[in-house]
């Protein structure tokens, strides 16, 4: 597998990376419990840089100490100390030659864990579908959350910006926003979740209005030379069979509204879904080709990208130019190195998640082995 086209360089935005393999985001929930980032948060992604990994995402950070955490041990960047705590784990990765970029993300309705005490909040006053997530340390139903004011808009925005800068300060070569997998800024995307009569709600450009106006913001507010993208999904933690209404038309209308922000790249997830399952149009097209196609941008696709055949069918096919590999990541941290040696993958276990998906416990798991 020396010849794999995922071997190949690629330029992100202004950031070199020396292949295409890209370590997806992950929720560890192994920070400490003010959110700040730990010495084994920096082990863990330079495990992954050593690997030969061409880029990491990290895994969800919080944005403000109101309402965006989503889970206990989540780690933020929404302060100084946040900030020089992420400074450990960047140096630690680009010690390897690798960039790193830092996923900003809101819960909304979908945070099971605040340690400031506060309600969820979310689009409109809706109950989430299904059951909080126990590997995150979740039980039983979600609470129906608080209907988002102006005000509200306002301040996550503020967050939101403000951490993408606190990222610039902490080492980070870029920042993605997390548009995805059912949390706060999908939520307005998705019309069961969002039932606004102002801006924000009813057609596709006010739902997404939230997204493009963080993203905006962002690159005004960010260095250049700053890499920025964005995660977006049609499936969520909560709701595997979920897709966008309009088809191809909502899609189309998505990504050329986000191209218009000036982000570098879109990152299209799958979520408990394999790529093909969560991507394939009804017309038989791709939504990460279609991605590529409406707006010129380079696009990260996700869903078993482990498996080396689809990823180099995704790759030689057009329907993406990056890999994010997550649970394959987890389960073969130096997997680019495996690719270029032609040495056999191992199979990920669900039990390197058991009983809570830490980094902590894969390392049991790892040791046990």
């Amino acid at each position: 597998m020396s010849t794999h086209p995922a071997l190949t360089s690629f330029r992100l935005g202004s950031t070199h990376l020396d292949n295409r393999f890209v370590v997806a985001p992950m929720t560890r929930v192994s920070a400490t419990p003010e959110g700040a980032a730990t010495a084994d948060m920096g082990d863990y992604y330079a495990t992954f840089a050593r690997g030969g990994f061409g880029l990491i995402v990290t895994e969800g950070i919080y944005t403000d100490t109101a309402h965006s955490q989503g889970y206990l041990n989540q780690p933020g960047l929404a302060s100084g100390r946040h900030t020089a705590a992420w400074r450990q784990v960047t140096d630690a990765v680009h010690d390897h030659g690798v960039p790193i970029i830092a996923q900003l993300m809101h819960a909304g309705a979908l945070s099971q864990g605040n340690s400031y005490g506060a309600h969820t909040i979310a689009p409109s006053a809706i109950a989430p579908l299904g059951q909080m997530l126990e590997e995150y340390g979740g039980s039983g139903a979600w609470p129906t959350p608080r209907a988002m004011t102006a005000a509200d808009i306002d301040d996550t925005v503020a967050g939101f910006v403000e951490s993408a800068c606190r990222a610039e300060s902490a080492g980070f070569d870029g920042v993605e926003v997390h548009a995805a997998n059912g949390y706060l800024l999908d939520q307005f995307l998705t019309e069961y979740t969002n039932t606004r009569d102002d801006e924000y709600g009813g057609p596709v450009a006010n739902r997404l209005r939230l997204t493009t106006r963080i993203l905006r913001e962002i690159r005004r507010a960010t260095d250049a030379d700053t890499v920025l993208g964005v995660r977006l999904s049609q499936t969520k933690v909560n709701d595997f069979n979920y897709r966008w209404p309009g088809g191809a038309a909502d899609a189309e209308a998505i990504f050329a509204a986000l191209a218009e922000t000036g982000v570098d790249y879109l990152h299209i997830a799958s979520e408990g879904r394999n790529f093909i399952d969560t991507a394939r149009l009804a017309d038989g097209r791709t939504l990460t080709a279609l991605a590529r196609d409406v707006t010129g941008l380079p696009v990260m696709a996700n869903g078993g990208m482990h498996d080396l055949r689809q990823a180099a069918d995704v790759l030689d096919g057009g329907h993406a130019d990056l890999l994010s590999v997550g649970r394959g990541a987890l389960a073969n941290p130096d997997l680019p190195r495996r690719v270029l040696s032609a040495t056999g993958l191992n199979e990920f276990d669900h039990g390197m998640l058991t009983p809570m998906a830490t980094i902590g416990n894969a390392a049991a798991w790892s040791a046990r082995r």
